[in-house]
């Protein structure tokens, strides 16, 4: 087994080979009509009715385009100069990915939320996205070049930083570590001003209140003494409402108690005996995110012995990683698998119902899903009330979790060896940002011809 500082030298060695300076380089193209196609590309396999919304939803801006555009941002950058320090990679790390959680003890912890497209892939292509969602965000509040260059260089020096004290700690130090959210905000310089800290609190308090009781508050109604889901097409669709082909087009499973014991055999004996204590109420189709529409996702109701004691599940259909096409195939045949294996070794704390299921659909096609809570004390920050300090700090939290991902499950020695203590990585960074930012933006004014 090869020593610490022999990781580290290998790590100062491939410079030679990708130079830090070489993950900067992105050349713009002002008219790509590959971006057209892989927009189509990725709508052929998504449902049909809801391709209009999820175009709305991207047309928005060009950040929203961007977060729905995981796809064109995985080609590009297997077109670039990279590593081949590879981490369990979230594989679409945009700044609006990251959030809020409630640890099985119930404390606060800020973590990636969105795993969708995680796979193994060089470390850089997480940072590389998370740089240049901070420069696209930072245009679309019309911040100052001056404070979108300054979130950028934060990200990159804190990651670079947190890389090489990780690289100090012993295995088991490194994988106990989490960011404990209201010691870092007190902390974080960029926390100071009243009214940010105000609006953290606030998020802080909203996302404390988000679980299941007020998801039934909010998503259901109660008729003739009975709980069911209200209905809000296209953005929620009970099961009762889809009559005849659409139904059966719909339904993920045809059969809800065989799903759901499949699902429980990806989950320990302790969380099954937990699920056993719940009845099925009502299952209803509800469009989520802006990359994310068009896949089939669901909340399944779901009651202990008394109506004041319920359960909302978000089962959720998971497709190939958009990564897959460039850096490797998954290991895990399941799609549902992959994201549920790639979620437990990235996050610090993890939903206790997390698990997946694979089922035969209507056409005979197996169809892969992953299993959540669908409220479970989590919680966003809002980036069009954030203010350009607090930017930077979310920013730097961003970073912070990043690093820890890549540190448990990359060779933390060797990546911190390769960015080492200069500025050569985060003017990188900083560089490829503004040219990727310029390049979202030539991609949007493409997007909106479509």
């Amino acid at each position: 087994m090869k020593t610490i500082e022999e990781r580290r030298l290998e790590g100062k060695k491939y410079r030679k080979t990708t130079s830090r300076k070489d993950l900067g380089i992105w050349n713009v193209e002002p008219k790509r009509e590959l971006v057209k196609w892989m927009i189509q590309e990725q709508e052929e396999t998504r449902l049909k009715e809801l391709i209009p919304l999820r175009r709305e939803r991207m047309a928005v801006s060009p950040f929203t385009f961007f977060r729905g555009s995981a796809f064109i941002q995985a080609y590009d950058l297997s077109q670039t100069p990279r590593t081949n320090f590879k981490v369990q990679a979230c594989g679409d790390a945009h700044i609006s990915n990251f959030g809020i959680f409630a640890s099985p003890e119930r404390r606060m912890v800020f973590d990636i939320n969105d795993f969708d497209e995680t796979l193994p892939a060089p470390f850089e292509v997480d940072i590389k996205r998370l740089v240049a969602s901070i420069e696209i965000a930072g245009r679309d509040r019309n911040f100052t070049q001056e404070e979108r260059e300054a979130a950028v260089r934060d990200a990159a020096t804190f990651y670079q930083k947190t890389m090489l004290k990780f690289s100090e700690m012993g295995n088991m130090e490194v994988w106990y570590k989490h960011l404990d959210l209201e010691n870092f905000i007190e902390n974080d310089p960029h926390f100071t001003d009243e009214s940010q800290l105000k609006i953290m609190q606030d998020t802080i308090n909203k996302a404390l209140a988000k679980n299941s009781e007020r998801a039934i508050k909010k998503l259901t109604e109660t008729v003739d003494g009975k709980i069911r889901i209200k209905s809000d097409p296209p953005i929620i669709v009970p099961i009762r409402d889809l009559i005849g082909e659409d139904k059966l087009r719909y339904n993920f499973n045809h059969n809800l108690p065989k799903a759901i014991e499949i699902y429980k055999e990806s989950i320990p004996t302790d969380r099954q005996i937990l699920i056993d204590q719940y009845e099925p109420i009502e299952l209803a189709h509800k469009v989520v995110g802006v990359g994310s529409v068009g896949r089939q996702a669901w909340i399944l109701v779901l009651m202990g012995r008394e109506n004041g004691d319920p359960l909302v599940l978000q089962i959720k259909e998971a497709e190939q990683s958009v990564l897959e096409a460039f850096f490797g195939k998954s290991a895990y045949s399941k799609c549902g698998r992959r994201v549920v294996e790639g979620q437990r070794a990235i996050q610090t704390a993890g939903d206790i119902l997390l698990g997946w299921l694979r089922i035969e659909a209507h056409d005979r096609q197996l169809k892969d899903y992953y299993v959540r809570q669908l409220w479970d004390s989590k919680g966003s920050f809002d980036l069009d009330k954030i203010t350009p300090d607090g930017f930077r700090g979310l920013s730097s939290m961003c970073a912070w979790t990043l690093a820890h991902a890549h540190a448990k499950t990359g060779d933390r020695h060797a990546i911190a060896g390769y960015l080492g203590k200069g500025e050569a990585f985060a003017n990188a960074m900083v560089s490829y940002a503004k040219c990727y930012a310029d390049q979202t933006e030539a991609d949007y004014e493409m997007f909106l011809k479509m």
